[in-house]
This record gives C-alpha cells, structure tokens and sequence, in this order.
C-alpha cells in the first residue's frame, strides 16, 4: 500500500545509512538496545546522532529521510548491517571466521585486495540451533527518529537472504541453508510486524539476493522460486505499509562485489513475483544499463521505481545539473508519477565522510528541483542551497 509516496511527484530520499559523527565512538556490541540505553553516555550519544542525522536530511532537501542505521556498530565495512539481527535472535553462538567450505562462490577475491581483506576479516556466529526471533528494538529505533521530524521516516532493515551467505551450520536441527533463511525470514517478519504496530508506515528490506541468483542459475530456477517464497514470508501481513525493496550490487566500504551487475534476468521476478509497492536500483554507478526494461512497461508498472541518481562509490559530489541529467533519463522510461529519486546505495559503511554525504543528498534534492519546475511541479524547500543560510558568508564592507 502505497502511504507516503501514493500522491507524491518525484519525491526525494536516500538509501538509508549515513557516515556517523566522529564523536559517536560507542558501539552495541551485541546488546539490547534498552540496555544501551541505560548508559547515560550511549543515551546521549545515540539521541544526539540520530537528531544530527536527520537534521542533516531535512536541511538537504529530501522528502523521506532515513535513521541512518546508527544502531549498527561502527566496525569492518559495515558487517554489523547484517550482524545486527545475528548477534540478538536464538539459534546462534559464537564471532568465528567463516570457512572455505561455506564461504559463498560469488564473494571469494584475491589476496592482496579490498574485498579480500574484508570478507576474510569479517567473523560470524555459527548456527548452533533453531533460529528463533528475539526483539531488535525496531520500533523503538523508528520511534527515537520519527520523534525528530515532521518528515516521513524510511526504516531499513537487512533481509535475511542475504545474512545467509554466511552461515555455518552446527546442529543437527539444520540440514541444508533454506531453512536457516525461512526461519530468518519468519524470525524477520515478527520484528516488522511489530515496527509496522508501533506507526512505522514505509519500510525498506534491503537486499534480497533475487538478482544474484538469477544471474547464476536463471530466473525459472527452484533456487530463485525459493528466495521469492521466502521473501515473501518475511514481509507477510504488511499490506497497510508502504515496502521498498531496495537492491544495488554491494556496498562494503563503498565496494561494488559482483562483475555481472545486470538486473535482466531478475527484473520480471521484482517487477511481479515479489511483494513490495517500490523497487529501487542501483542507476548511476552502472551508466543506467538496463533501464530500458522499465520502459517497455511505461505507464503501467506494477510498483513505483526508485532509482539511483547519485553513487555511493564515488566520492566526487555530484552537480544538482547532474542529477537532473539523470532523472530526465529515467523520466524518458518511467512515467514521473511512478519515479522515485534516491542514491543508489547507502553513504554509510565506512567508507564515506558527512560532508560528501551531505552534499551528495543536497544534490539529489536541487537537481529534483530543476526536473520538478520543468514539469510546473512544486519544488520543495532546500535549507543547504538557501544563500541566506549559508554557514560562512563574507561582509559587506561599508563604502
């Protein structure tokens, strides 16, 4: 159901992790969040940070601003993005370093490389019994941020496909990985069922695995009919939200970690097969390949697109007239009534800084502006690009 972007034209946001402030130097480390909370210092830290990143996205113009995944600990290329549920469900024990028998085929790099260091470095729990669900403070999380705006707040969470790549088993309760990830998906689902109870009325699953395993063993495979069946379990019951389904091709310390980025084989089972109201794609980082295929359904697609105008792999900050170069390319294959206008991944994960963040986002929302006013659209209020506004302006002198 679409609840925020239904009557929206052209509205604006970003993925969802944001670079932390460096006075943010304390981590979860497994805990509850309540616990967390009891440390004055945390309880500071978390709120203010929170605060701070969200005024940075309403001051850069965007429409739908996120919580910025603070809740994840500060750690190696942003592992605790999947780790988070990890450390806090039951049926798992343990921070080891995975093992060459289950490490996953399509992550396996040289040595000597970035993506080497970071997939051999980041450890995992083991799967030592059934996986069940325990709280994740969902709500709570939304509740704090939602708290700070008058904007609508984008909760993003991991999907539990892609926590599956790097799990072994332990137990005799599990014979095979499926149904590690379809209780991860039930487990999930509890946990969103609940964020959608406490008001939280646009969720975002990030990453199902669908365009990976289509490309590796074809779209009409029992591999990729599963992945639909239990993406689809996760999100079950949350018909009143608005669900984006967001996918790019990676983004530890901002790596992209796949050579065949093409959404092709996968594009009929996001466009119909999985639930979700919002599909977004990586864009701009891969030269709008593919978004042709939205074309062919111009004018009737079964979910709005969000695609990415700025990348989240470049540290170079785009022009607001870049962007708009952008969004007037996916404009002429998706009608704007069904375009959303984001980045193409997150700007968190260690490998971006909050000015480039900042900026990136200023951008995403001044070259909306521009596209908006061609079409006699309203443009929304731009903090950043406002002159008066400016953090250093230069005085008049007299005479």
């Amino acid at each position: 159901m679409l609840t925020v972007t239904k009557d929206a034209v052209l509205p604006c946001t970003v993925t969802g992790s944001w670079p932390r402030p460096r006075w943010f130097d304390m981590s979860m480390e497994g805990k509850p969040l309540d616990t967390c909370m009891l440390n004055t210092k945390y309880r500071e830290q978390y709120q203010d940070a929170l605060a701070v990143v969200i005024s940075d996205e309403v001051r850069a113009g965007l429409d739908i601003v996120t919580h910025g995944d603070l809740h994840c600990d500060d750690d190696l290329a942003g592992r605790s993005w999947h780790h988070y549920p990890l450390q806090r469900w039951a049926g798992f024990e343990g921070d080891h370093l995975q093992s060459e028998e289950t490490r996953s085929p399509w992550l396996r790099y040289p040595p000597g490389t970035l993506l080497n260091e970071i997939y051999t470095g980041w450890r995992w729990p083991h799967v030592v019994d059934k996986i069940e669900h325990r709280p994740l403070d969902y709500p709570k999380i939304w509740r704090m941020a939602q708290s700070k705006t008058t904007k609508p707040v984008k909760f993003g969470t991991c999907c539990s496909q892609v926590m599956g790549l790097f799990l072994d088993i332990h137990t005799n309760k599990y014979q095979d990985n499926r149904q590690i990830i379809w209780d991860m998906a039930e487990a999930m689902n509890k946990e969103l069922l609940a964020l959608r109870d406490a008001g939280c009325r646009i969720i975002q699953i990030e990453e199902p695995t669908l365009h990976f395993w289509a490309n590796t063993y074809g779209p009409d495979s029992d591999e990729c009919k599963f992945m639909v069946e239990a993406f689809n379990r996760e999100v079950e019951g949350l018909d009143d939200v608005e669900l984006w389904v967001h996918t790019c091709w990676g983004n530890p310390n901002m790596q992209r970690v796949i050579d065949n980025d093409s959404y092709q084989a996968s594009f009929e089972l996001y466009m119909h097969a999985m639930k979700g109201d919002v599909w977004t794609v990586e864009m701009t980082d891969r030269n709008y390949r593919d978004i042709e295929l939205f074309g062919a359904l111009k004018g009737r697609l079964p979910k709005k697109v969000c695609v990415g105008v700025a990348s989240h792999r470049n540290l170079q900050v785009d022009t607001p007239e870049q962007i708009a170069t952008r969004i007037r390319t996916a404009l002429e294959h998706v009608d704007a009534e069904q375009l959303i206008i984001s980045s193409d991944c997150g700007f968190g994960r260690q490998g971006c800084n909050r000015e480039i963040a900042f900026f990136k986002a200023a951008a995403i929302a001044q070259g909306t502006n521009i596209v908006r006013a061609e079409l006699g659209l309203e443009p929304t209020d731009i903090p950043a690009a406002n002159p008066a506004l400016q953090t250093d302006l230069v005085p008049k002198t007299a005479g």
